[in-house]
């Protein structure tokens, strides 16, 4: 069985890498796992810094 995933576009949950509803492309819901030698947490935590607006 695949993975559920999600069309950030029309905001549903599908199976298929195309959305039925919007045709466009569905990503994977899931976070990544977690590592501990994160190599990208550094840029993550100033990606989610400069969204903030900190």
């Amino acid at each position: 069985m695949s993975n559920l995933l999600y069309c950030d576009n029309c905001k549903e949950y599908t199976f298929d890498k195309i959305c039925k509803k919007c045709k466009g492309k569905s990503i994977s819901n899931n976070p990544p796992r977690f590592s501990p030698q994160d190599h990208y947490g550094k840029y993550r935590r100033k990606l989610k810094k400069i969204q903030k607006g900190e």
